[in-house]
Parts: structure tokens; sequence; C-alpha cells
């Protein structure tokens, strides 16, 4: 009617979208895997972090336009397997020091142009990614607990700072790198990042399947929360990256997350620092 205001459409619910059932269905067909293969170990889970790995890396190869492609994608693939499969048979350190280094001088050797060095930044994050929860699962005195332990501090600070975010909002985090992300997501991803770490490690204790007493679990508590800042950072670094190649995500190969460097942005950073003190606790004298 004349001179009446228009009805203003029905305020939508933050979680009323398509991409948002697609991320969860994603996210629990995904988790399902990783949980059962961690529960196998062995070469079941080696196979997902070592497809990871070369999917990530391929990713990485496709938005640097590092050609040519094909051989890079191919040298890299075979570089990350003969990484794993020198873990799993318990090869001497130098082994796979040895493959890590002729794979990133053969890429470097054929990649054109001034980007030649961006293949092998791929080659080391795709095997930081395969390497690292394979190591700590393949671990007599942390098994099982240590990726655990790594994809609950994920898993949490993910998941609870896309949900704080959206329900509470308020001041931007990084506008300028993420628009979406905000100070109430981080804050609460915080948070839930150092209780799912933390409990975790309780949990596996009560069970007897932690071999790592001696970690007190206020420190426990401290390395899940520098472990949940350092998941957010990759996350944030990963947008960064998208923002300086223009593209939207890494790839489609994930429905609803977008491609694996999307899915473990965060995940990369976590298991850089699981790898250093993996390397202290295994590598370096008593």
């Amino acid at each position: 009617m004349a001179g009446e205001k228009a009805a203003s459409p029905a305020p939508r619910a933050p979680f009323a979208n398509r991409e948002f059932g697609l991320r969860v269905a994603s996210a629990l067909v995904l988790g399902a895997a990783v949980l059962g293969t961690l529960i196998l170990g062995g070469w079941a889970f080696a196979a997902v972090w070592l497809i990871a790995g070369i999917v990530g890396a391929a990713e990485w190869l496709a938005i640097t336009r590092s050609e040519p492609l094909a051989p890079l994608l191919g040298l890299t693939g075979a570089t990350l397997f003969s990484l794993l499969a020198a873990v799993l048979v318990g090869a001497p350190l130098w082994v796979p020091v040895l493959v890590l280094l002729a794979g990133s001088l053969g890429l470097f050797a054929l990649g054109h142009g001034p980007g030649r060095r961006k293949p092998v930044w791929g080659l080391l994050g795709g095997a930081v990614v395969a390497l690292v929860p394979t190591l700590l699962r393949l671990d007599p005195e942390i098994g099982i607990v240590g990726p655990a332990w790594m994809f609950a501090v994920v898993w949490s600070t993910d998941s609870v700072a896309y949900f704080t975010g959206r329900l509470i909002g308020g001041p931007k985090l990084m506008p300028r790198v993420s628009p979406k992300k905000t100070w109430s997501g981080a804050l609460g991803g915080l948070f839930a990042g150092i209780v799912g770490g933390t409990l975790t490690v309780l949990v596996a204790r009560d069970h007897g399947w932690d071999a790592l007493p001696a970690i007190s679990l206020p420190l426990v508590a401290a390395v899940s929360g520098l472990a949940s800042i350092l998941s957010m950072a990759g996350d944030l670094v990963e947008s960064a990256l998208k923002r300086r190649y223009g593209v939207k995500d890494s790839g489609r190969s994930i429905p609803g997350h977008g491609g694996v460097m999307d899915r473990l942005d965060g995940f990369f950073a976590v298991a850089g620092l699981a790898g250093l003190c993996f390397a202290a606790l295994r590598l370096l004298p008593a």
C-alpha cells in the first residue's frame, strides 16, 4: 500500500546456506577417514598424508604458475613418496635428507624463470605435511597421541573460531588479508585449541596411551595455545598468498573448503611446530 514501508526481508540464519552444508559434510567424511587411518597406523595413515602433501604441492605449483608443470609435479610426487618410504622402512637419517636434497635440486634445475625456487617451497611444505604426522604415529613413545593432539588443536581452533566469528562478529582481525575473520573468532578459537589439546593428552594419560608423562599439563596447555595461534596464523598467511596470486581458493578438491591448502593451512603450521618438538625430543642429546 502507498505510503507504507516495504517489509524488510527476514534476517538470514548465519549457517543456512549450501556452502555450509557442503563444508560440514566434507569435514565429517575427511575426519572419519583421518581418524580411521590414525587407528590403523602404518601405510594406511601414511598414505593419507602422502596424498595430502602431493595434492597440496600440486595446488602450490598451479597458483604460482610454475612451469613446466607436469615434470615438476612428477618429481615432487616421486620425492615425497621416496621420503615417506624411507621413513616407513626405518632407513638411516641421511637417506631421507639426501632424497629431499636431490629432489629440491632437481626442482630448481627443472623450473623456468625467476620463480624457479617456488616449486622447492611446495616440496618442503608437502614434506612437512606428509612426514610429521607419520613420524609421530610411528614413534613408540608418542604413537597415536601425537597426531591426535595435532588434530584436536587444529580442528577445535578452526571450528570454534568459525562459529564464534559468525555468531558474535565484531571487530575484524586483519581485514586487508581476510575480511571475514574477527577478534571474537580468534579468541574463541584460541580457548578451544587450548582446551582441545590439553583434554586430548589428559584422556590419553588416563587410558595409559601417553608415554611422555614428564611433560606437565600446564606445559601441554601452553604448547596447545601456541599451536592454536600458529594454526590461525597459517590460515592468514595462506589468505595473503592467495591474494598475492589472485586466486579465491587453492583448488576445488574439497567441497565447501576449496583445496587441500585451504584445509591444511593451519595444520601445516602446527605440523611445523610438532616437527621441531619431535626433533628436540629425539634428535638432540638429552
